[in-house]
């Protein structure tokens, strides 16, 4: 049994990739990967735009062998999309295989009608493989009910979230709850899980009211005082005062808890939350998006692999 997240804020991206292997299953939960259209009026950093092409190429390293794969819902940076902007994952470059895999999929119920597009897109390419799985549960998955994207009656709509038998142990992925909804960690707790994955609440949005900020810290810690290893990611990671958020935590209840670099034994790489900072060490050429995007370079080799931000 292993968990292994490959893309989320701490790793460098937008989004809440893993690949859980339970013996000769192989289940991979939103291969989706975005990094951030605009932050601080900036377009992503061509190292941010590196990392991103490592990660996106991981994603389709283990759609090679995936058994299984997992729609918590449809944004762009959990779904691939079949009109991707040249920094997410697109329709194009998925493997053949990706057609035939056990496809397990949110609801459209309630969706926005580019999210039903979305939809639309994902049922034309893989037909009757994609189940619709909200309230479904198999051998080893379940799927929860729809579950709010936030607080409760979120613009953002809903999520379905994962439960994984690993044997010994119990996972849950948790996509985008933010810990702003009291009963979706209800929900959680009554899967009674060992190891929870699941977004924190983002920070970085100034309409997060103070009501807002405490629920999520009482969600995390209700979540932290009742699983054995938490790991808080996401849009929690988008600020620097994510990683304050989480070791602070830690020391409130006494042991640590996680964010996915730290689990994965990585280094933390809040991209995002650095932009400013990337374009003020490492400056880039004018019009250099503008040239990417177009497709006449591949933008790796403005960068240099031994670069780092710390």
């Amino acid at each position: 049994m292993t968990i292994e997240i490959i893309g989320t804020e701490s790793l460098g991206v937008r989004g809440m990739c893993c690949l859980v292997t339970v013996g000769e299953r192989k289940i991979l939960i939103d291969p989706g990967i975005a990094l951030g259209y605009r932050r601080h009026g900036l377009l992503p950093h061509p190292y941010q735009i590196y990392i991103g092409r490592k990660i996106r190429r991981h994603i389709l390293t283990a759609m090679k062998t995936a058994t299984d794969v997992v729609f918590s819902h449809f944004h762009g940076d959990h779904v691939p999309l079949l009109r991707a902007n040249p920094y997410q994952l697109s329709f194009e470059q998925l493997p053949d295989r990706f057609r035939t895999l056990r496809i397990w999929a949110h609801s459209r119920e309630g969706l926005s009608s580019r999210m039903q597009h979305r939809v639309d897109d994902l049922t034309e390419l893989l037909a009757t493989n994609m189940k619709t799985a909200p309230g479904c549960s198999e051998s080893l998955l379940s799927f929860s009910d729809p579950v709010s994207h936030g607080q409760a009656e979120s613009k953002f709509g809903t999520v379905m979230m994962t439960r994984i038998n690993l044997g010994e142990q119990i996972f849950v992925h948790a996509s985008d709850i933010q810990l702003l909804n009291n009963t979706t960690i209800e929900t959680i707790l009554n899967w009674e899980p060992d190891i929870v994955f699941a977004s924190g609440p983002p920070l970085y949005l100034q309409n997060l009211t103070e009501l807002q900020r405490q629920r999520a810290w009482e969600n995390g810690l209700q979540l932290a005082k009742n699983v054995n290893t938490l790991i808080l990611d996401h849009h929690l990671l988008r600020f620097e005062e994510g990683l304050n958020w989480l070791d602070t935590m830690s020391q409130i209840v006494g042991k640590k808890i996680y964010c996915a670099a730290d689990f994965m034994d990585k280094p933390r790489l809040l991209l995002e939350a650095r932009r400013i900072e990337l374009y003020k060490k490492m400056p880039i050429p004018d019009n250099w998006h503008k040239s990417y995007e177009s497709g006449e370079f591949n933008g790796c080799t403005f960068v240099d692999p031994n670069f780092t931000i710390e």
